[in-house]
């Protein structure tokens, strides 16, 4: 029996405990025939690093929520954790977690290096909400990619609201993305499942800034096509990145 929702495909969200910004955005982000099912990774470590690195080791008894939901990729939405295990571990989960689910396991950062592939970007400026005890392994990771880190700015974290990064606001965003707009690098990469994107994004393209990235758009791109992330189709990203089939529903979402 087809689903209802997502006869094209249905994508298993792994989403950090505390992040209001992965679902809408998603849910903005998804192709005709898409849907998706969600299951929050929960973590008691007292420090949003070590909360990070928690959430890998609970992948797989998170993805077990679904039980017999017949996703057809599992994206975790998670671009931190990446950091701080490394590339060496994290590939190490995603063929783990593609044996025991046997569907592709894609995670937020690895989407996002093949989309600055697709764009064809080298030199990338990081416009990043993270505080420096994330910055510090974010830059190795992407340059152990073969990308360069140009320069880096972002908004001021929100130490007053319920989370530094998830309570951003999209203003604070856009002006770090213009900012950043005028530099030598190839591509802006918006860092980070949790702060607020696609508004900035579509803002930039009507502006004419610098071709910019997010690792929620990333992964959405990647999760539509069900394959690894290392043989994903390059030639469909452009469409993704000039938001030709998502702009209107975000802006209908937007509007309420």
């Amino acid at each position: 029996m087809a689903l209802e929702y997502g006869q094209n495909g249905l994508w298993g969200v792994l989403t950090p405990q505390a992040n209001t910004t992965v679902e809408p955005e998603l849910w903005a982000l998804l192709p005709p025939g898409h849907s998706m099912i969600n299951a929050r990774l929960v973590s008691e470590e007292p420090t949003i690093e070590e909360r990070l690195v928690d959430y890998t080791t609970r992948f797989e008894e998170t993805t077990n929520r679904f039980a017999n939901a017949p996703f057809t990729c599992i994206a975790a939405a998670c671009t931190g954790a990446s950091y701080l295990i490394g590339p060496q571990r994290e590939a190490e989960i995603v063929s783990g977690m593609q044996v025991r689910f046997h569907v592709p396991f894609l995670t937020a950062a690895l989407a996002t290096v093949a989309a600055l592939r697709a764009l064809g970007a080298r030199r990338i400026a990081l416009l990043t909400p993270y505080p420096e005890t994330l910055n510090r392994p974010c830059i190795p990771y992407w340059e152990s990619f073969g990308l360069e880190v140009v320069t880096k700015a972002g908004p001021g974290l929100e130490e007053a609201a319920f989370h530094p990064i998830y309570a951003m606001a999209r203003s604070g965003v856009l002006a770090a993305y213009r900012q950043l707009s005028d530099t030598d690098a190839d591509a802006v990469l918006m860092l980070g499942t949790g702060m607020a994107t696609l508004g900035p994004i579509l803002t930039g393209l009507d502006e004419g800034l610098m071709p910019a990235v997010s690792c929620n758009l990333a992964l959405a791109w990647a999760a539509s096509q069900a394959r690894t992330w290392d043989d994903l189709d390059a030639g469909t990203f452009d469409a993704w990145q000039q938001a030709h089939h998502w702009r209107d529903r975000f802006e209908a979402m937007s509007r309420g």
